[in-house]
């Protein structure tokens, strides 16, 4: 049934979604998300049968979350122009998009990437026409320097991994720390962060075990540098997911050892935390994200979707509706200079955000991009969610 409710969703996603204002003050919103739409319709006919590819529900989720965002604005007299691209569709790569007549004097991008190819077109098109382009998810940066209009949501992960380093120096300080990275250049990059910070701080150094581990590693591989007298925090100093429930599984097999893992960023969207042989173990992480799911808004969002989809949102949804209703709002009360008061807390809707511009060189007068540098250290234990700081 749910599948059902979804394709009914998809069919009614045209390229794009312009809600029109009626004779009121309004602002364009151009919203940018992975849909495939291509691979799912072959004329207006349904033609995955019986099953939705898993690349396609998260642009899918996120569509509808903005969907719902536009209902709340509309119910408060807010009236916005909003136009939804499929950055997946063949027939009008993102190139062509770029070139819709359409666009001229939009306030204000959302994006959600999926590939790091799709960022520098669209940062471009923000630069050129000087409008904020919010990018909610991962990859971020996409390499882009000198453009203080792209403004990332979901930080860079040097963010990340200094955010971590500080969040282990206050709580974790005296814990057997075990840093365990695979082979990689991806994996030298992320430790090097760490050494950085450990080399920088002005309190004390975190006393860290390296150990190097190949994608088969032996239990023993890592047991051997585990205390079983201590409480043992190990870092997963990779993005690779395999890799890491690997490791997990590993940990939750033996209890011996009281262990708590620091995960990396891209663990928010890992459900294979919840696999039931990954249970008993402490898995933290850093997020731009906390969604409750228990406050007032959470709740409708849930029983609407739930209503409508027969299904549980996925953050997704949540991030399309915080992204469309916020960054909105946002818009409508500073108009050209919301690109300067884009930390505004007047229309918080889940979580704070502390945008902050970076320069590579201090010399430079403009920055190189705007980044939310407020992060949530999330504790997930067999599936239960908890903010821990």
């Amino acid at each position: 049934m749910r599948l059902l409710f979804l394709i009914l969703a998809f069919a009614g996603l045209s390229f794009s979604q312009k809600v029109k204002a009626q004779n009121q003050l309004t602002v364009k919103v151009g919203v940018f998300a992975p849909i495939y739409i291509d691979s799912a319709f072959s004329d207006n006919n349904y033609k995955l049968g019986n099953t939705i590819s898993k690349n396609i529900l998260p642009g899918l989720d996120f569509y509808n979350g903005v969907m719902m965002a536009i209902d709340s604005l509309n119910a408060e007299g807010v009236h916005a122009e909003v136009f939804f691209y499929d950055t997946k569709n063949a027939n009008e790569p993102l190139q062509y998009i770029l070139e819709k007549p359409e666009l001229a004097g939009l306030s204000l991008i959302i994006a959600f990437f999926n590939t790091r190819n799709e960022i520098k077109p669209l940062a471009d098109f923000a630069l050129a026409n000087k409008i904020p382009l919010i990018s909610e998810t991962y990859p971020n940066d996409g390499g882009i320097i000198e453009n203080p209009y792209f403004v990332l949501i979901n930080p860079t992960l040097k963010t990340h991994a200094n955010a971590i380093y500080k969040y282990l120096q206050r709580t974790n300080a005296t814990n057997n720390i075990v840093w365990v990275k695979r082979k990689g250049s991806m994996e030298d990059m992320i430790q090097s962060y760490f050494s950085e910070n450990n080399k920088k701080t002005p309190a004390l150094p975190l006393r860290m075990k390296t150990i190097e581990l190949v994608d088969s590693f032996n239990t023993a591989d890592l047991l051997t540098s585990l205390d079983s007298n201590r409480q043992n925090t190990i870092i997963c100093g990779t993005l690779n997911e395999n890799f890491s429930v690997a490791l997990i599984k590993t940990i939750s097999a033996n209890r011996d050892y009281h262990v708590q893992v620091i995960g990396m960023p891209t663990w928010d969207g890992l459900k294979d935390l919840t696999r039931p042989e990954l249970k008993g173990v402490e898995v933290i992480y850093s997020s731009p994200y906390n969604f409750s799911r228990t406050d007032k808004l959470a709740v409708s969002i849930t029983n609407k979707y739930r209503n409508k989809f027969l299904s549980r949102p996925s953050d997704q949804v949540f991030k399309g509706y915080e992204s469309m209703y916020h960054f909105t709002k946002l818009a409508f009360k500073h108009r050209e200079n919301l690109i300067h008061n884009l930390s505004d807390k007047s229309f918080k809707v889940f979580n704070d955000f502390d945008i902050q511009p970076v320069k590579f060189k201090k010399e430079n007068w403009q920055p190189d991009y705007q980044e939310n540098r407020k992060l949530y250290f999330i504790k997930k234990v067999d599936g239960q969610i908890k903010q821990v700081f």
